[in-house]
């Protein structure tokens, strides 16, 4: 195991925890910027706690990329796995949750949104030591990028769906 792999991870942690909470904030304290509100948290809703994770993880991959990833050939595909589990754990974990007790707490939520990074971060950091088999990297990076599309769009033009409500409404 490489050291420097996992003390690359944990700063991805920390990275992506620090970044989430202040991008939770961010809108309010720009007076509502429309720029700000692509990439960061315009409501409570679950759609828009999945970016707060989405945002940090993508940058900071765009960022260990150029000084950890060229030693992994395999880079954006686990981070393409890491990213997508935690997409699917924080409205997974939030709904069961909330079904099981018929309401979230906000402690509850920060939660989430923690224990999903570790977990997204820690099973990037076990498929970069076993290996996994990559065969289109550039195709896995596009579509990185088209969730990110997707995230901007979708905060603009929101499905009306349970997803995208803001419960606190």
């Amino acid at each position: 195991m490489k050291k420097t792999l996992v003390i690359s991870q944990i700063f991805g942690f920390v990275f992506t925890g620090i970044a989430g909470v202040i991008l939770h904030f961010l809108y309010d304290w720009t007076n509502q910027n429309a720029f700000v509100a692509a990439f960061s948290a315009v409501n409570e809703s679950i759609w828009e706690h999945m970016k707060l994770l989405f945002f940090p993880m993508f940058i900071y991959a765009l960022i260990q990329r150029r000084y950890k990833g060229k030693e992994y050939k395999n880079f954006w595909c686990v981070k393409l796995i890491g990213i997508v589990l935690g997409l699917v754990l924080i409205p997974g974990l939030y709904y069961t949750i909330n079904g099981a007790f018929g309401m979230t707490p906000d402690w509850v939520n920060i939660a989430i949104f923690f224990v999903t990074a570790a977990i997204s971060y820690f099973v990037e950091t076990k498929l970069f030591q076993r290996g996994i088999n990559c065969k289109s990297p550039r195709l896995v990076l596009l579509i990185l990028w088209l969730i990110a599309v997707v995230f901007v769009v979708f905060t603009f033009i929101p499905p009306n769906i349970p997803l995208f409500e803001d419960p606190t409404l």
